[in-house]
């Protein structure tokens, strides 16, 4: 897949996304949500993917639908 440049979620929208991820990903290492650091976000034809780091180093990746909606957690 070739990463698209151009946004179609609102701003409000990724926060919410980042919200859910920074959650999902707190829950799913077992650590506080304040201590998630997503590291950035990338937009593909069918989806989004929003990338970050737990307290420990470890990555993980959320990835959402073209309307912002979650589907799931990967751990990288």
């Amino acid at each position: 897949m070739q990463p698209v440049h151009q946004s179609k979620v609102s701003p409000a929208t990724t926060l919410s996304m980042e919200q859910l991820c920074r959650e999902t990903a707190a829950q799913r290492y077992n650590t506080r949500e304040q201590s998630i650091a997503v590291t950035g976000m990338v937009q593909f034809q069918a989806s989004y993917e929003m990338r970050g780091l737990t307290p420990r180093e470890e990555r993980f990746v959320c990835a959402f639908d073209p309307d912002g909606q979650f589907l799931h957690l990967s751990m990288r």
